[in-house]
């Protein structure tokens, strides 16, 4: 059985000092839930002191990107291993990153591999736009996703990759991707493509998180679904009631 994973996703938010207040509020509510794996991505200069005051706790810290060079001439680039100083993972190739810095397919590829390389987990995220759900494009394009983003990776590193599905579509428009939609766009676009690059076992091995509008409220609905396996938290993982709450959702799983 594949255990449950959420994490939080903090994007902008939290100074270092509001990021541990956070965390000091948050793990008396999430500590007791072991069958559940707990991330939470703090912005950069957040993560050194998030990092601390988790340490030896049973949460863990990722990043919200990295670069996939070493070193060099890349201004405000953050290199895997100076990610692993602190962090055990890191999320790759977000809705965000995608449509407000031109991440690519080959980008999110290189930022996977470097990922895997350091030592680190990539949740790696893909989805469809609004114009592509429209156009009937979803298969082609989470597809391509998946299997552009996993390319030239071999089974035993997919041991150290999470695939978070995020409907971009349902941002703002009034629409909402269904549990039942989701799960099936993660079952046939995802998995699928999963078992096309490595084999069934792989397919049915990895861990696939639902990645849009995840709260307290809804969490039960999807993760009552076969292939959502957790979520990819953003505003309500800076709500301890509500990101615990999830969390407690997926423990139930």
């Amino acid at each position: 059985m594949r255990k449950p994973f959420v994490a939080g996703n903090w994007k902008m938010n939290k100074t270092s000092a509001q990021g541990v207040a956070l965390v000091n509020e948050l793990l008396p509510a999430i500590s007791g839930y072991d069958r559940v794996e707990r991330v939470v991505c703090p912005s950069y200069l957040a993560v050194p002191a998030v990092s601390a005051r988790l340490q030896g706790s049973p949460v863990g810290v990722g990043t919200q990107d990295l670069y996939w060079e070493a070193s060099g001439a890349y201004t405000g680039e953050v290199a895997p291993d100076m990610v692993r100083e602190f962090c055990q993972y890191v999320i790759i190739g977000h809705s965000e990153r995608r449509a407000k810095f031109g991440e690519t397919d080959d980008f999110v590829n290189k930022k996977v591999k470097a990922a895997l390389a350091a030592g680190l987990v990539a949740i790696m995220c893909v989805g469809e736009t609004l114009e592509e759900n429209e156009a009937g494009q979803t298969e082609a394009v989470v597809s391509r996703q998946v299997s552009e983003g996993l390319n030239g990776l071999d089974t035993a590193a997919m041991e150290n990759v999470v695939i978070a599905y995020e409907p971009v579509w349902a941002i703002g428009t009034g629409r909402a991707a269904s549990a039942e939609g989701a799960n099936a766009v993660i079952k046939d676009f995802i998995r699928k493509p999963v078992e096309k690059l490595f084999n069934e076992k792989t397919a049915q091995a990895v861990r696939v998180l639902y990645g849009r509008s995840v709260t307290g409220a809804n969490a039960r609905e999807f993760f009552s679904q076969p292939d959502i396996d957790g979520a990819l938290v953003g505003g309500a993982s800076l709500k301890p009631v509500d990101f615990s709450a999830i969390i407690a959702a997926a423990a139930e799983r």
